[in-house]
Order: C-alpha cells, then sequence, then structure tokens
C-alpha cells in the first residue's frame, strides 16, 4: 500500500500519547474513587463483571483514530474496477484481403462474427462505434448506446479493394472527437467553411497528453494487410497517443497469408505485424495476433474483460474512514451495554 499524502502520516508520531493519556486517567480515577468500608457487598451490587469490559470501547476508540490519522494520508492500493471507458470505436479492415479464406469460410466472416460478439459482450453504458477502411476511412456507427445498431453495421460490412490503416485511426479519433480538428502536420486540412468565415473562426490551443491518458476512449484496430493507400498508419497513431487514445491492434491471418482473386488474378497478402505492433506501443496499447477463428474470439474475450473491469491504483481512504466509523459505533454500543443504561 501506498500513499499519496505520505507526511501527513507524521500524525502517527503522536499514537503513544493516546495510551499514556488513558492510563493517567485511569490513575487519576483511582486516586480520587470513594473508599468504601466493604468492597464485597460493592461486588456483589455490581454482580460478577469481567475487568477488561472497561477497557474495549477505549481500545476500539484508539485503533478508529489510527485509521483516520492513516486515512488523512490518503492510502492507494491496486484494484480491480469497473472500467471508466465510456467509448469503444471498432475499426475493421475491409480491403479485398478480407475474402481469403485461409481463416474458414473467409477472415471477414470470422472477423464480423467475432465483432459482434465482442459488442454484446459489453455493459449498457458503453458507448460503442464502428469504422470501416479500406481505399478510405468511413465512420459506418457513430458511438453509440444502442448496440443493436452496431451489430448490423457489422452485417452490412463488405470487402472493397485497398488498406488504409492510418485513415482509420483518424476516423476513429473523428469519431471520438466529433469538434476537432485533426490535421496532421505534413497535410493542409481544413473545415469546409467559407473564407470569409475562416479567420473568424475561434481556435482552441491543443495540449498534447500522456500516451494512454485518455480512460474515457479507445480504439481496437484489426487488420489483416499492409498499408497502400491513404495517411501514413504512425502518423495517426500520433494524433492518437497525442490525444491520449490507445489503439489496440489485432493482426488478423496466417503467417504465410492469404491469396486472394481479383479479377481474375490472384494476389497474396501478408500480415504488417511491424507497423500494428509499433502503433500500439506508441499509444500505450497492445499487439495481439490472431490466426484462427479462436484465436480471434480470444483476442476479443481478453479485451472485453480488460474494458469492463481494469487494474489500476486507487485510493481508498473512505474504506479507512467506514471502518472506523464502524470501530466508534461498536464503542458507544458496547459502553452503553455493559454500563447497563440501556433499557434502564
Amino acid at each position: 500500500m501506498t500513499f499519496f499524502s505520505p507526511e501527513l502520516l507524521l500524525i502517527l508520531l503522536l499514537a503513544p500519547l493516546l495510551p499514556a493519556l488513558y492510563m493517567w486517567a485511569l490513575r487519576r480515577k483511582k486516586n480520587t474513587a470513594v473508599r468504601f468500608p466493604n468492597m464485597g457487598l460493592i461486588k456483589e451490587a455490581l454482580g460478577e463483571r469481567k475487568a477488561y469490559r472497561r477497557h474495549v470501547p477505549p481500545v476500539l476508540i484508539f485503533a478508529a483514530l489510527l485509521l483516520m490519522a492513516f486515512g488523512v494520508a490518503r492510502p492507494s492500493a491496486v484494484l480491480t474496477l469497473p472500467s471508466e471507458r465510456s467509448t469503444v470505436i471498432l475499426a475493421i479492415d475491409v480491403s479485398g484481403s478480407m475474402r481469403a479464406a485461409d481463416v474458414p469460410p473467409n477472415r471477414m466472416t470470422v472477423a464480423k462474427a467475432a465483432a459482434k460478439s465482442f459488442v454484446q459482450s459489453q455493459p449498457r453504458n458503453a458507448r460503442i462505434g464502428l469504422v470501416a477502411f479500406s481505399t478510405s476511412a468511413m465512420i459506418t456507427q457513430d458511438p453509440t448506446l444502442r448496440h443493436g445498431d452496431v451489430t448490423a453495421a457489422i452485417d452490412a460490412l463488405r470487402p472493397q479493394r485497398f488498406t488504409a490503416v492510418g485513415s482509420g485511426i483518424i476516423a476513429s479519433l473523428q469519431a471520438i472527437f466529433p469538434d476537432a480538428e485533426l490535421a496532421l502536420p505534413d497535410l493542409d486540412i481544413v473545415r469546409d467553411v467559407p473564407l470569409d468565415q475562416r479567420e473568424q473562426e475561434p481556435k482552441e490551443k491543443f495540449e498534447p497528453v500522456p500516451p494512454g491518458s485518455n480512460a474515457a476512449a479507445v480504439i481496437v484496430l484489426l487488420s489483416d494487410g499492409r498499408t497502400n493507400m491513404g495517411i501514413e498508419p504512425l502518423d495517426a497513431a500520433r494524433l492518437a497517443a497525442d490525444r491520449g487514445v490507445r489503439v489496440y491492434t489485432v493482426g488478423f491471418g496466417t503467417p504465410t497469408g492469404g491469396t486472394v482473386d481479383f479479377g481474375g488474378g490472384f494476389m497474396r497478402t501478408q500480415l504488417d505485424e511491424e507497423t500494428l505492433k509499433a502503433i500500439a506501443e506508441m499509444t500505450g496499447a497492445k499487439y495481439f495476433h490472431a490466426q484462427t477463428e479462436n484465436d480471434l474470439k480470444t483476442v476479443y474475450d481478453s479485451l472485453s474483460a480488460q474494458f469492463v473491469a481494469e487494474t489500476k491504483r486507487t485510493e481508498v481512504s473512505a474504506g479507512f474512514a467506514a471502518l472506523a466509523l464502524l470501530l466508534l459505533v461498536a464503542a458507544a454500543g458496547l459502553s452503553l451495554a455493559w454500563s447497563n443504561r440501556i433499557g434502564a
């Protein structure tokens, strides 16, 4: 266990004063007590009470004060708690290589089934969106709580032609930040605004944040090939990293690749693991490789478990305060019960 304010633990240096004050109070009470000539009669009147009882409430109070002292220092522990993420974007490669049958019946069919299973496993409060990328990228379903709409959009996916992983990341970021101006340093991208109004638009200064620090949104990107169109994937990944969005990448396909029929001609496709690993590393996420239908389902299941519940360091001061309150209530109750003040 660690503490967010460890300097406040110095309060514990006063802890030895508590039993010392208690012992002093007992001696003072003993010295000022009225002496009775016949102590046997007093014991008989009081009954056979155990001497330790009078010390239990003070001990409970001491323990409660110690717990409160620890709580003031803001203790923290690594706990598994429900995830704070509210938006998950599924970015799926729909290039022509997804028609390859090295994963029977074909990659696209298996990828769609696994993606739908992933969506169905998410909590109701998770907003899920869908991005499809091939020659370009398109937001086919804006983030929504209506998970049935997402599965319907997944069903409608069809293989296209090329692969544009970078464009898929940009479209995913646009789904997460619909009002943001996502422009790469080497691209001149402006919004569709009349020239006489562009200078009047207030521009908010964007301040990059640490990679992976955005706890409210993640991107899960699946690809089976190499980028041959659109924006460079690592340039797009840099934009995601600057916004703290993690991009979990899933490489799908066998190591030898698959053969696809393009209008009578055959082309062999092969996975670009190096780029997918670099994207995940740059954004503070992880890379997964799936060669079979079961592999892909396992990957999505592990991601689902991670998004539903995540392990992180959490302040537990409230727990210390609650336990201290419980001890104080117990001390008060025992004191009243053993002094015969209840029901008198």
